[in-house]
């Protein structure tokens, strides 16, 4: 299952220009206060005021709305095909902000070390764009034979979709296992702010 995913993946990166152009995500980012003069304090007030996913607050994090305009078209042969399927998308990056000023010592760290969180959030960010890029790929022109209600060819869309969200999520969850296991680049980040001026 993993290389058809994958191979769907590949397939929708190769999308003609033209049918790409019709379509960006929206990103935004939505900032939430922190407050501290030195970077253990500015890491503390992370703690105390990050967004808050599964049982705890963490650092930042990326969240997706995705909604579609889709056209399904029963065909003279009885089968239905899709005809329009067109995304929206729109990211959001919950990341922190100091509220404050900061020393000048403690904001070169804090700006190094957002810098990385931000990277590492867009990473979640292009995994989004690449899944909705393969449903459009998979979707566009699929049929359904003997579908006159166009009610099969719902089942199949809807199947495939699950195992692409399925994908994407397991490749965010990878990635952020390394990233924030030890040695990984998110603890790194965290040990040189909490640890410099």
């Amino acid at each position: 299952m993993r290389r058809s995913i994958q191979f769907c993946l590949m397939t929708a990166l190769t999308i003609p220009a033209a049918a790409q152009a019709e379509w960006q995500a929206i990103e935004q980012v939505t900032p939430y206060a922190i407050t501290g003069k030195s970077g253990a304090e500015l890491y503390t007030s992370i703690g105390e005021n990050g967004p808050r996913a599964g049982i705890g607050r963490v650092i930042a994090h990326t969240t997706f709305k995705l909604t579609w305009t889709r056209k399904y078209e029963p065909q003279a042969d009885m089968s239905c095909r899709l005809t329009v399927a067109r995304p929206k998308l729109i990211i959001t990056y919950t990341l922190p902000r100091p509220t404050t000023q900061l020393p000048p010592a403690t904001k070169a760290s804090w700006d190094s070390f957002i810098t990385g969180v931000e990277t590492h959030e867009r990473w979640h960010g292009e995994t989004i764009k690449q899944m909705v890029k393969a449903i459009e790929a998979y979707s566009l022109g699929l049929t359904a034979a003997d579908d006159p209600e166009c009610s099969k060819i719902r089942l199949v869309l809807t199947k495939r979709l699950g195992e692409l969200s399925g994908y994407q999520r397991q490749q965010g969850r990878d990635f952020d296992k390394v990233e924030m296991g030890e040695g990984g680049n998110i603890k790194q980040l965290i040990l040189k702010l909490v640890n410099g001026p």
